[in-house]
């Protein structure tokens, strides 16, 4: 699946030591704030961060509201994923 936006859910100093090219930040403590922005965005979206957890609870949060969404998981696989497609 071709994704639009890609979304890590790390903070923003787990963010500034490395993350995908053309992500955005938005910071799991951040999503509730954050949804009209969220919403907003290209779909459909992909989550990444440490080791999956968090994205894959702001994934639940975004399905629940009908955004269409995966879990990618650790951020080095979906930058792995991006760079070879």
């Amino acid at each position: 699946m071709k994704y639009k936006t890609i979304i890590d859910v790390r903070t923003r100093e787990e963010y500034m030591g490395g993350n995908v090219a053309g992500s955005v930040n938005i910071p799991l403590n951040e999503f509730v704030d954050r949804i009209d922005e969220i919403k907003q965005m290209p779909q459909p979206i992909v989550l990444c961060c440490m080791s999956g957890a968090r994205s894959g609870q702001a994934t639940d949060y975004l399905k629940s509201l009908g955004i269409e969404c995966d879990n990618g998981g650790c951020w080095l696989d979906v930058n792995f994923m991006v760079k070879n497609n």
